[in-house]
């Protein structure tokens, strides 16, 4: 059977039309494809996903804003009469936490309103645990500050044995801390943090609550002092 040249012609054009139609598509799938589309459809999405996540938190806090700042068995820094409270959780063995150990107190030195509360999260294993629950204890000796200072000042990994050494050179009576340790209240006050850290979303240390703010990991003077102006200046 033999097709005639108009047949021919029909034919060719229709799989043109076909081959336009597919590369038509193939351009605008390519099109809408980009890299920059992909972001562009991401962050649409991604912005209020966040904005409704931080405004749930903020509800978080409001509703458990004595949990956060007024725990009695959380202790407080050098300014417990501070109307502007900031709320740290941090781990001794952590040394991100360590360096904002010396920036908090040097902000406490310059803003005699700034109130530190200090929130127990050991997240590094056993040993971090023991010094956690050792600082807690030292308050019944009045001896809190003196220790967490020098535990964060530790030049090296804080340990059962080194967290208890620095507690005898700071003149803590040994055998009263230990004792204090086993107390209830110690364990609880550390299960009722990390139940809170858990609550709040606070992956990391060190983290930061300062009014219906959350801040997670390092910041530097400069920026702590604009969350601390505005909470919500970051």
């Amino acid at each position: 059977m033999r097709l005639s040249w108009k047949s021919v012609y029909f034919v060719l054009a229709g799989l043109s039309l076909l081959y336009a139609i597919w590369y038509l598509d193939q351009r605008l799938s390519g099109v809408l494809a980009t890299p920059e589309v992909i972001a562009e459809s991401v962050n649409g999405t991604e912005a209020p996903r966040q904005a409704a996540k931080d405004h749930e938190l903020a509800a978080v806090i409001v509703q458990r804003h004595d949990e956060i700042f007024n725990d009695p068995d959380s202790p407080v820094g050098a300014n417990p009469k501070g109307s502007t409270n900031l709320a740290e959780f941090f781990d001794y063995n952590c040394t991100y936490c360590r360096q904002a150990a010396q920036m908090l107190a040097g902000l406490e030195r310059d803003d005699r309103d700034l109130r530190v509360v200090f929130k127990q999260n050991p997240v590094f294993g056993p040993d971090s645990v023991f010094a956690a629950r050792a600082a807690l204890a030292s308050q019944k000796q009045g001896k809190f500050l003196a220790l967490h200072e020098a535990l964060m000042a530790h030049p090296g990994p804080v340990t059962k044995t080194s967290t208890l050494e620095i507690a005898v050179q700071l003149g803590l009576d040994l055998e009263r801390l230990k004792k204090d340790m086993e107390d209830t209240a110690v364990d609880e006050e550390i299960k009722r943090t990390r139940a809170l850290a858990r609550d709040l979303h606070l992956f990391s240390v060190p983290s930061f609550v300062v009014g219906n703010e959350i801040v997670q990991g390092a910041r530097n003077a400069d920026e702590m002092k604009r969350l601390i102006k505005s909470p919500q200046g970051l």
